[in-house]
């Protein structure tokens, strides 16, 4: 059953596969930019923008995000401001702001399931504004809501119910000082009274205090905490969650028994407040343990469906995936706020030129700016295409799971999109991680101005690398599914499959291992074919590497010890070009599908193959360590083929950008806005600043002169 949904899912995936509508037909919303010096470059561009941008989203999901924005835009309680706000207004405002989506209710229950992907795209559509907003919303409504109706049950409905209603402001704390990653280590507790039927919540000392917890810091009133179950035995039954009151939602006083406060300024994302969580003896009811993995009766006796303490351990952490699923998409999100600003940017801005000009040309004309540039915008295509799609996968995993489907299938799938969800954040984030700084560089000094947001967007992306599970960590996960997969059909002489077909090539491993890259032109190597041969060939090089390795290590080595040293070079270059692979392979049938408007398909397979040799490109002394490439010559080749799309991308990198995106009011940076006014945008900006044309308050200490040398012989 979980196969065909997820079949209806994919046909349905916005409108593709039918007859998309006109942009005539959707003026309301789609309309021209204002005319100004971005207009050379639109009227080069070898496609229509908004063909393109209705072709990729879809009308519906178009007038959903633009209904959001739109909204935002005409409430005073969203209006931006230059004004540097302080510590405690930042968390204030992010809260009134918090509070007012309750108010809106931009995506009912009805509306989701009618079309999942806007779950998506209300968390894009409220990040974009302020990561900060978003997450705050997030983690009260799902990483709370969404866990304790998921992971509970009918008892804790009314925990629900108050979280959608805002009588409760909701957190999740699973983190502690000492442990992150590590999940099982953690050591908060919850020993079980039987003789007043309720959990005795302890913090056994400093180290184990919850932290990094988002809503913490100074509104969560509940939490759904994580802590070590014992019984009255004296048992250990592992880490379980438990919703858990923590301050009194009339007053935001910590009840007896808990020890909370606030972190501090970070490097982003400094609306949110995290905060720190400790226990003295705070006793909760027996029902506020969330039982769908595992229960304890009133008398003591622990029960649980799963006879695999690790299947209910991983069960009860499937929130974490969902995470990582999600959090690919925030980080391509920061791509499609970021890259606008630079190309609009460089398409103005000008600098030298030949003797002969008679005046100066668009940084945009320079093949270095290109270079630096415009693969990050294939790439920021790439991997909106895979994030999309990807996201409907772990929808068709969760319709299974509310089905109550049990198939090996469905095991499956939800082991599948772990596995890809382990790596896809780390390339998503990486990528974004990157492209902001190149962005910020490629702007020179103006890209530095806090106003222009590329600062902003550069430390909001950061976290993305290290929450739900660091980035060099859960590519453990990946290649461990990559090489089980391998030795499972190796052992058992089966093919190698999976639900959604990323690992099915490797069945082909020995023929693939036999090919070496062919192509001798550009022209070759401008079809994305030829990537991704290349990137099968890797895969299945490093698999093959990464399985010898292993078993090097593990003759001299205990296991633990092995597939730690077997990392570097090794499992993680597998995880990446794993994923990678499966990226370019989404964003090549898009291109190349029959069903994709012929008008759009040129540039689109430009794109991809930009995006399959630059990336391929970092993988050279790999290719040529297993003998996939020799000699000098695809090398040239290759990097010669990067830099001829990015010549014949430039003219369409408005356009493109134009496509990807928000509006004005969203962006909020001056050198980014679509008129194209860089230098009345931004000094404008600078003019709205607060005193700046005033003195400084301590101004008279400029005119009180320093003794020079008065202090060189002082004894402090």
């Amino acid at each position: 059953m979980a196969g065909a949904v997820h079949d209806n899912l994919k046909s349905t995936d916005m409108t593709r596969g039918q007859s998309p509508p006109s942009p005539d037909t959707m003026g309301d919303i789609l309309t021209d930019f204002p005319s100004g010096p971005l207009d050379k470059y639109r009227k080069r561009a070898s496609f229509d923008w908004k063909k393109l941008k209705l072709f990729l989203e879809g009308e519906e999901i178009m007038r959903f995000k633009h209904h959001i924005w739109r909204t935002m835009e005409d409430d005073p309680v969203f209006s931006r401001t230059y004004d540097r706000l302080s510590f405690e207004k930042l968390r204030e405002h992010t809260f009134l702001r918090a509070k007012r989506l309750f108010e809106y209710d931009f995506l009912t229950d009805d509306e989701l399931f009618e079309n999942p992907l806007k779950v998506r795209e209300l968390m894009i559509s409220l990040g974009m504004y302020d990561w900060s907003l978003l997450a705050k919303n997030l983690l009260d409504v799902q990483m709370f809501g969404a866990t304790v109706m998921n992971s509970g049950s009918a008892r804790h409905q009314e925990f629900v119910d108050k979280c959608h209603k805002m009588d409760l402001w909701g957190c999740f704390a699973l983190t502690e000082l000492s442990h992150g990653s590590n999940t099982k280590a953690m050591r908060t507790t919850a020993t079980y009274d039987p003789d007043t039927q309720e959990f005795v919540l302890n913090t056994p000392d400093f180290e184990a205090t919850k932290i990094w917890v988002g809503n913490l810091g100074k509104t969560a009133t509940h939490t759904v905490l994580y802590a070590q179950l014992y019984t009255p035995d004296g048992k250990c039954h592992g880490l379980h969650s438990f919703v858990v009151p923590i301050r009194d939602p009339r007053t935001l006083l910590a009840l007896p028994g808990v020890f909370v406060g606030d972190m501090g300024e970070k490097l982003g994302q400094n609306g949110l407040d995290n905060g720190f969580l400790a226990f003295n003896s705070l006793r909760i009811p027996r029902e506020n343990l969330l039982n769908r993995t595992g229960d304890v009766s009133p008398d003591g006796k622990y029960v649980t469906p799963y006879k695999d303490p690790n299947k209910r351990f991983g069960a009860s952490l499937g929130a974490l995936s969902g995470g990582r699923v999600g959090i690919t998409g925030m980080c391509v999100a920061n791509l499609q706020m970021c890259m606008p600003i630079a190309i609009r940017y460089s398409a103005v801005r000008r600098q030298f030129g030949p003797p002969s000009a008679k005046e100066e040309i668009p940084v945009l004309e320079y093949q270095l700016q290109q270079w630096r540039l415009l693969p990050y915008l294939a790439a920021t295509y790439a991997l909106e295409e895979f994030s999309k799609t990807f996201f409907m996968d772990f929808v068709s995993l969760q319709i299974g799971a509310m089905m109550g489907d049990k198939s090996e299938r469905q095991n499956e799938l939800g082991r599948e999109i772990h596995a890809m969800s382990c790596a896809s954040k780390p390339l998503a984030g990486w990528t974004a991680r990157d492209a902001v700084q190149e962005c910020r560089e490629a702007c020179g000094g103006h890209g530095y101005i806090k106003v222009n947001r590329l600062g902003e967007i550069r430390d909001d992306n950061d976290p993305n690398c290290t929450y739900e599970g660091d980035n060099n960590v859960i590519l453990q996960q990946t290649s461990n599914y990559i090489l089980s997969k391998v030795q499972s059909a190796a052992e058992n002489g089966g093919v190698i499959s999976s639900p959604v077909g990323s690992v099915n090539f490797l069945s082909d491993m020995k023929d693939i291992l036999k090919t070496h890259f062919s192509a001798n032109s550009i022209e070759e190597c401008e079809n994305s074919k030829v990537s991704l041969a290349a990137y099968r060939w890797l895969v299945c090089y490093l698999v093959q590497e990464s399985t010898a390795k292993i078993k090097q290590e593990l003759a001299i080595k205990d296991a633990f010890t092995a597939r730690n040293d077997s990392q570097a070079y090794y499992c993680r270059s597998l995880a990446l070009a794993y994923i990678q692979h499966v990226a370019l392979q989404r964003f090549h049938n898009l291109a190349h599908n029959p069903e994709t408007p012929a008008d759009l398909q040129p540039v689109l397979q430009k794109m991809c193959a930009l995006y399959g040799l630059w990336s391929l490109e970092k993988h050279l002394a790999t290719l040529y360590e297993g003998g996939y490439i020799t000699g000098g010559q695809p090398t040239k080749l290759i990097r010669s083929s990067i830099l001829h799309l990015c010549g014949l991308l430039k003219d369409d990198a408005v356009a493109l950008v134009d496509v990807i995106a928000p509006t004005d009011f969203i962006l909020n940076s001056p050198i980014g806005k679509s008129d194209g006014q860089i230098y009345k945008n931004l000094y404008g900006a600078i003019m709205q600043g607060p005193k700046v044309l005033e003195r400084p308050d301590w101004w008279r200490e400029f005119c009180n002169k320093p003794v020079v040398g008065s202090l060189k012989n002082s004894k402090l």
